[in-house]
Formats: structure tokens, sequence, C-alpha cells
């Protein structure tokens, strides 16, 4: 029996790299911007006014009468979300068609379309021989061959497990499978789209994961593919293996494994207990087929139990990492050496007005960005350490609430609300009455000022990430998206600052694959090395956050767990001979300075951790 079926999805991706989702608004249209060249992308949608909003900004495109679904219809958030994804789905189809119909003439969308494409594909080299044709007769014959292989895209969403609040009718009452992650859920399988894929991120949700075996439009076709995929973005083999084996067990086949760098990457970070990128897809590198083939006879055997016939071979499954990678140099490594089928190229993309959604302010921003710039924040109402541009208007405003005696934000949209610390009703961190009651209770606690300074400015840094980080799309298309607020935040991944210019979709794709270089860092580091470097920082920032003489044998072991998994990864990279000769001394030199490093922050703390 073949556990490495993946022909079928690779014959499926056009393009070696995909554009994550980012933030709520900044991916909410991307598949509109670039589906139709072949590009993937993901798509949140967990915020159903954003996407309310964005099925009145695009009917008009299509000719057709926007009619709202308010917050009175039954099931409404489902509703909104199999609308938009069927209006984007229209929206693509026909660029799709009008991109066929097209004249290969310098300029073209068609023509576009194959420039675009990575040298090695060979739909690319049908197109270079194409063109090196004089017989005009073969060479239309040959053009429309071209025209039938024309495949947009992948318009895939995302499902922030996490985000998954109950919200009570009227009455008070909660009706069934209401929450917002199953709600979302819903609204996706609904939709009309196909070849396309769920992304589940954040970890496990047995309430999410329980709903799926009621979504008979995740189940394997006749024809032995899946019309609608699931995707599990990990952090680890372990975290793969956990989920994989637990949908595997309701019936439930994971088409691909998602690996993002715990650290370097944008939005949320979920710091790994010191596992770095490299040896974790090592890992998954050595043990992808026992992970198949592990998971597959668990499948198989749970589709016998509900009645169905056995498969004789695993359905197809890829593996693909995101992260902080920024050459076509690191791309192929992940490639050709660790077997990922895609890589995942976000923040840079930020910088191309053709692919994401991003207001001119904000844009401007990014491109001025400077190591100082970003920070890995503790903004998130979640709780979970968040990269963060410095500077915005939503940075800005929150400034000036504090300034004015006055902190916190007005809670309207309520995703986040999960704290029950003061009310029985769960409000969110970032609200004006969550922080009034935090602060309040921490002046009555009697603590050193400088703790107290500490602890207070926690409570000020949670942000309204809600209405941030959906406002670039209200502004861009001149929309309200909550009335009176109008502030944004935005979440690059540290990459952002050795990209420093706005450049066009196709520029940044042939920066990917190698034709081109609009790296503006020339001091800028190997993504591993990078890696490397934010989780020694983190380290050291969590050992300076600790009262060392409070610290107990279990913590303890914690970070000298940690400590040691660091420098297992510094060993490991240190006989990595796939990196390019010109790329080596300067890899091992920093590998070097990161040493040293992190043996100063264990002499600092004095754990013994050696």
């Amino acid at each position: 029996m073949s556990i490495n079926n993946t022909s079928r999805m690779q014959e499926l991706a056009l393009h070696k790299f995909h554009i994550p989702v980012m933030g709520l608004a900044y991916t909410i249209d991307s598949p509109i911007k670039v589906a139709r060249f072949g590009i993937s992308s993901v798509i949140s949608i967990v915020e159903d006014r954003l996407v309310e909003m964005m099925r009145k900004t695009y009917y008009p495109s299509i000719n057709k009468t926007y009619f709202p679904i308010t917050t009175q219809e039954a099931d409404y958030r489902a509703k909104r979300i199999t609308d938009y994804l069927n209006l984007v789905n229209t929206i693509v189809q026909g660029q799709v068609d009008k991109l066929r119909d097209a004249a290969f003439e310098a300029g073209s969308e068609i023509v576009k379309y194959f420039e675009m494409l990575p040298e090695d594909s060979t739909v690319k080299k049908l197109y270079r021989q194409m063109m090196e044709l004089d017989c005009q007769a073969e060479k239309e014959k040959l053009q429309e061959r071209l025209r039938k292989l024309i495949r947009p895209g992948s318009i895939d969403v995302n499902i922030m497990t996490k985000l998954d609040l109950e919200h009570p009718a009227k009455d008070g009452t909660i009706q069934p499978d209401s929450s917002e992650a199953v709600a979302a859920l819903r609204g996706y399988v609904k939709s009309d789209l196909a070849d396309s894929s769920v992304v589940f991120s954040a970890g496990m949700n047995p309430r999410l994961y329980n709903y799926l075996e009621n979504c008979p439009e995740l189940d394997m076709d006749e024809a032995g593919s899946f019309t609608k995929k699931i995707i599990i973005k990990v952090s680890d083999y372990r975290s793969a293996l956990i989920q994989g084996k637990y949908l595997a067990k309701k019936g439930l086949w994971v088409s691909e494994f998602r690996v993002e760098s715990g650290l370097n990457c944008g939005g949320h970070a979920f710091a790994t207990d010191g596992y770095l990128l490299g040896p974790i897809l090592e890992e998954f590198r050595r043990n992808r087929g026992e992970l198949i083939q592990s998971l597959f006879d668990i499948y198989n055997a749970a589709l016998e139990r509900k009645g169905k016939a056995g498969l004789r071979q695993a359905p197809a499954m890829i593996f693909s990492v995101q992260g902080g990678i920024g050459t076509a140099s690191e791309d192929n490594l992940l490639h050709e050496y660790y077997g990922m089928e895609s890589t995942g190229w976000g923040t840079p993309f930020l910088l191309v007005p053709e692919a994401t959604t991003v207001d001119e302010d904000t844009l401007k921003k990014l491109s001025a960005a400077r190591e100082d710039d970003i920070a890995l924040s503790h903004h998130s109402p979640l709780g979970v350490r968040f990269h963060y541009l410095k500077g915005t208007t939503s940075d800005q405003e929150r400034k000036e609430r504090i300034l004015q005696g006055k902190p916190g934000s007005p809670c309207t949209e309520k995703h986040l609300a999960s704290n029950t610390e003061f009310t029985k009703e769960p409000i969110c961190t970032a609200s004006i009455k969550y922080q009034q009651l935090k602060i309040e209770q921490l002046k009555t606690m009697d603590l050193p000022e400088q703790e107290l300074n500490r602890q207070i400015n926690l409570v000020l840094d949670k942000e309204c990430l809600c209405v941030g980080l959906s406002n670039s799309a209200a502004i861009n298309y001149h929309q309200t998206f909550v009335k009176n607020l109008d502030a944004v935040t935005i979440c690059p991944g540290p990459n952002i600052v050795n990209f420093s210019k706005v450049v066009s979709l196709q520029a940044m794709v042939n920066h990917i694959y190698g034709r081109t270089n609009l790296l503006m860092n020339t001091r800028r580091s190997h993504m591993f090395v990078a890696e490397l470097n934010l989780y020694i920082d983190y380290l050291s920032e969590e050992l300076g956050n600790e009262k060392q003489e409070e610290l107990t044998p279990k913590k303890k072991k914690f970070y000298a767990g940690f400590y040691q998994n660091i420098k297992d990864g510094i060993n490991y990279y240190k006989g990595l001979a796939l990196i390019s000769e010109t790329e080596k001394a300067q890899f091992l030199k920093d590998l070097e300075y990161a040493e040293v490093a992190l043996d100063c922050v264990n002499y600092q703390y004095a754990l013994n951790l050696n």
C-alpha cells in the first residue's frame, strides 16, 4: 500500500507557496486579488461583521444588489460567511474565465499568469515552448492547450479555534452549535467552494472538532478525493500526531499539516518549549511515512466502524511550513531537503497591495519599520504573545486613553471576551470595564511599587484586536466597520524589517522564485538564525520577569529543558550541510554568536542549566 500519495495534491498546486491568513482584514479579500493567477490564500472568517461589510463592498462588482443579513436572522453568522464565500467564488470564477479568453500579448493577465509560475513547473515549460515557436498555427494550438491548463489558486479559510465564544439569544438561552467557531465552520462547509480547505489554528478545540463529524462535506467523495479539506496548523510533530489521531478516530482525514514557527511569525506567537523550526522539520522529514501510516490505520478503521468501505491506500497528505522565510535559497531548502510541498509567505505580502488589504497610512509605517518598531508584545487579550507594529493609530489611541485616565477600549465585537475574574458574563481584558476593575484591585494588594507598576502596565498593554485588525479594509473601501472607531492594528512578523518598499505582485513572486531580489536589509540573518535569536531573547525575558527566589523546582526544570532544547537546536544547525556555500560561513558565525548569548543567559540567572 502506498502511504505517500501526494501526487493529486501536488498536481493541484501550480505555485509552490501560499499566502497565509493575516489579521482579520489583511487577507479578507486576497483570493479576489490573487486566486486567478493560481495563487492560494487564506481568509479569516471569525469576524462576521467584517464579512458582512465585505459583502456590501463586493456585490456591486458583479452587478447584483446587496441584501443585508442582519443579526435578527437565525444562524446569521454562518449565513454571512456562506454567502461571502460564494460571492468570492463567483468573482474568482468570472476573473478566470476572462483571463482564459485574454490575448497572449505583453501586459495581459494571461501572460502574467504564466510568467509568474516557477521555472520548474511543467506548465511554465510548456508556456516557454509556445513562446519560442515561429509557426503561428502551432503557436495558437499550444495556446489553446495552455488556456485549458489555467486553474485558480485555492480559496481557503482560517478558524482560530480559541475564538469560540457562546452568544446567548435575547432570552438568555444558548442555541445548540451556535458558538463562533462552530458557526464559522458551518458557514464554510455550506459554501460553494471546491478544492478548498479550512485551516484550524491555535490548538485543539474538542467542541469544534466533534462538530466536524456533522459535516459530510468534509468526507471523501466517490472519486476518492475531497472537495473541502482539513488543514491543521501545528507547532511540532507531537501536535500533528495528537490532533491527527483525534480526527482520524472520527473518520476525518487531515489533508495537510501546516508547520509554523513558534516565534518567527506574524500575529499571535505560540512559543514552543525551546524547540526550533529546523529540528522540528527534521522530525517531520524522518517520520513522515510513519505519521501518514499511523493516521491512515486509525482513519480506515473508523470508516469501517461507520459502515463505509475501507481504503487500500492513504488519501493524499501534504506538509507545508511558514514563518520568517525571506529568500529563494531558504525556500528551496524547505522544499528540497525537508520535503515541504508548500511554503507560506505572509509578512512580505503586506507590502503588496495587489495581494493584501492594508490602508495607506499603515502601509507607510510598514515600509519604514525597523527592528525596534516590531515588538513581541503583551497586547493580545488572549494572554498570548503578539507580534505588533508600534506607532499605529491603534497604538496611539491606546496611549491617549491612558493619558486621559480612561484606559481600555469599547468592546463592541466581544470575540476575545473570555475573562470572568470580576463578572459572571465573560468580558475582554482590553475592555474599559475590565481594566478599571483590575487596576482598582491591584492598587489594594499592597504590592511593591515596582511590581505594582509592572502589573498595571501589563493590564494597560491589552488592546482591542477585533476592531483594530478589521479597520484597514473599512478605510480602504470607504466603509464603516464600527461607528466612531477607526484605529488600525497590524501584526507583521519580524521579517518585515527586511522588506522596505511597496512592490507589485509579480515582483514579490519573482523574489520568491529567485528571479529578483527585494531584500533591503543586506545584514539579514538566515531564517533559522533569526528564529533562534528570538527564542534566546524570549527565554531571557521570561527569566527576567521571574523572582529568582521564588523559582520552584518545577519551573527550574522547565527552564532547564527550554535552554537544552535551544542548545540541541544549535548543534543540529551546525551539522546542517545543506546551507549553500555562499551562506555557510556567515551562518556558522551567527550560530556561534547565538550560542554565546544563550550561555550568557544561563550564566546570568545561575540556574545550573548545564
